[in-house]
């Protein structure tokens, strides 16, 4: 984010100093030329930039919502700010289509639940990617889940094992705009099976951002490329 340098990935966690603030602390990803950022520095300013325009938007179909947000330059092709999006854009959906009235607020308290657990590249190192936890978050915001409580948590749990199960048939290298559109469509379906929420979705999309991976696109084994679909 600081250069455009090629990312590396370490197994094992290293001491590193932000580029940014300077704070100290231990990291699995720098670039190749020795930059580091920390987690609280990490898309500062892109998080409020989500906010604004996700407390704006008046659009039902999340992955629309998304889709617009995914296109601004400020948003990287890979890192938690699709994870923001993912939530945001689930909850923003929810509260524009009515049949739970949900806040604004809410839709600032998923952003920050998701902000505070999803971190850049541990999709891999713990296997926690941190677009569905975004799912999860939208969920227990809706189930009113919490530690004390049975039902609420255990379906908050079942439908983010749902959406990382999903996720997980779509790796290969990891690409979080394959990430946010699938857990955005495990999710729509869930709305519809269990909160009676019927969310439109977007029935075809063409994705743009073929060069764009660092670690070099799925392709045909996306079902978001587009030769896939016209096949």
């Amino acid at each position: 984010m600081i250069c455009g340098g090629k990312l590396t990935y370490l197994n094992q966690g290293q001491k590193f100093t932000c580029h940014l603030c300077g704070k100290k602390e231990i990291g699995n990803i720098y670039c190749n030329k020795d930059h580091y950022i920390c987690d609280t520095c990490h898309g500062h300013s892109t998080f409020e930039l989500v906010q604004k325009d996700l407390l704006n938007n008046h659009l039902t179909d999340p992955l629309q919502i998304a889709e617009k947000l995914m296109l601004l330059p400020q948003i990287p092709m890979l890192g938690c700010e699709n994870a923001w999006i993912a939530a945001g854009a689930l909850m923003t959906a929810i509260r524009n289509e009515g049949t739970l009235q949900i806040t604004n607020e809410q839709i600032i308290e998923v952003l920050n639940r998701t902000h505070r657990q999803a971190i850049g590249g541990y999709c891999g190192l713990t296997g926690a990617c941190g677009v569905p936890i975004g799912i999860g978050a939208s969920f227990s915001i809706l189930l009113d889940a919490a530690c004390p409580k049975d039902r609420e948590t255990s379906l908050t749990m079942q439908f983010l094992a749902q959406t990382i199960t999903a996720v997980a048939a779509e790796t290969g290298p990891c690409c979080c705009k394959n990430f946010v559109r699938t857990s955005l469509k495990v999710a729509a379906r869930i709305l519809k099976e269990h909160f009676q929420v019927y969310l439109p979705l977007a029935q075809k999309i063409d994705c743009t951002y073929v060069e764009r991976h660092p670690h070099g696109c799925r392709k045909e084994k996306c079902q978001y490329y587009k030769s896939s679909q016209e096949e």
